[in-house]
């Protein structure tokens, strides 16, 4: 099987070439298919900030009770603390996920765990708030 003596061969031409056009910005183990040129940079920068611009506006003509995760929340604890049979005829454990997904991939879009200053799922305010709900309807159902 010759593949397995051609990448290397390639890899060399590829390096040979990069050596005499004196482009010094490539790092060993990267494939030049995966490097991106400065205008690819900024293409793609411009994009994100186009669809972060676009992901501020979603919820702007939407009440602050509804699109605050919290706030959601804690209107379904209120039911089921009012009404706790027709909160568990309706099944809300199950439609709650359905229901904060779209409000959740919304907050999520900026983030990117790949960068050195991420901040944890377990710090984000949406995660702490249904941790909250969690254990409250967890200590309700104790009762």
């Amino acid at each position: 099987d010759n593949s397995s003596e051609f990448i290397p061969q390639c890899r060399a031409c590829r390096r040979q070439a990069r050596e005499q056009s004196g482009e010094g910005d490539h790092h060993e183990g990267l494939s030049s298919d995966e490097e991106l040129t400065p205008t690819e940079v900024d293409e793609f920068q411009k994009s994100k900030d186009n669809v972060l611009e676009d992901s501020r506006k979603i919820f702007e003509d939407v009440h602050a009770d509804f699109c605050d995760i919290r706030k959601i929340l804690l209107k379904f604890q209120e039911w089921k603390e009012r009404f706790p049979d027709s909160y568990c005829d309706a099944y809300i454990s199950f439609c709650l996920p359905k229901l904060l997904n779209p409000l959740i991939r919304v907050q999520l879009i900026s983030w990117n765990p790949l960068e050195q200053d991420f901040t944890e799922l377990e710090e984000m305010p949406w995660f702490r708030a249904i941790g909250e709900f969690s254990d409250a309807e967890n200590v309700s159902e104790s009762k």
